[in-house]
């Protein structure tokens, strides 16, 4: 193995985790602004009133991505898989 061949897996797979963590993490961060919003406008402060809504916004989204999500991770792993089979 060469050092291009490694860092070009490496890319592979931080890229592909990158693209999969993107709409999870995107969500919750709106979720978490909207949040805050509405806690600024309030006055409530209770850390529970942040921390559910971001959880079943975040188990949601990963629950509806979660054929795309098993797609690129297949993906990843046959073309390693076939990348592996031509080096050895």
């Amino acid at each position: 193995m060469t050092e291009e061949l490694i860092i070009e897996i490496l890319k592979d797979a931080f890229y592909t985790v990158f693209i999969i963590l993107l709409p999870v993490l995107g969500v919750s961060l709106i979720v978490g602004v909207f949040i805050s919003i509405f806690q600024a406008a309030t006055s409530i402060q209770e850390m529970t009133l942040t921390f559910v809504p971001k959880l079943l916004a975040t188990a949601l989204v990963i629950i509806f991505l979660l054929p795309w999500i098993i797609d690129k991770l297949v993906a990843l792993t046959t073309k390693m898989f076939t990348l592996f089979l031509t080096i050895v």
